[in-house]
């Protein structure tokens, strides 16, 4: 297990789900049978969730909530209502594991010497270069 992994508990319980028809493979069943699985989880109203974590999840997950702040994720890659009820549940935590994961602070560093005057010469060249473009008298 990796160090800055945080506690996800199992929100199952939270989760709604609906199905509709898929169009994905399955031939003539695509027709006849709901095996698009929707997983609803509504992160604002969870009792599982911290609040922090809660705050997290609203912000870095804005573009896939819904105007309610219920997270949506659709699979329906299978042809099994079952199989893409668990492809589902997969990627929501995913996202989630994802999401609540916090982010590296950057060390500021200086450039070496070395490579600001590498950086400097080929200023040079290139204005020599450029310069060397001009027009010419005759």
């Amino acid at each position: 297990m990796e160090p800055w992994l945080i506690h996800i508990p199992d929100l199952s319980s939270e989760f709604v789900f609906q199905t509709s028809r898929s169009s994905g493979p399955g031939g003539q069943n695509v027709n006849k049978v709901n095996s698009r699985v929707e997983l609803r989880f509504d992160i604002p109203n969870s009792a599982l969730l911290t609040d922090g974590q809660k705050e997290m999840l609203l912000k870095k997950l804005a573009s896939k909530l819904t105007s309610e702040g219920a997270l949506l994720v659709v699979s329906q890659e299978d042809r099994s209502q079952l199989r893409n009820k668990e492809l589902a549940t997969e990627k929501f935590y995913e996202l989630l594991r994802r999401a609540l994961k916090p982010l590296k602070r950057r060390r500021a560093t200086r450039p070496t010497r070395a490579s600001v005057e590498r950086r400097i010469q080929s200023k040079k060249q290139l204005g020599e270069k450029k310069s060397r473009r001009g027009k010419i008298d005759f």
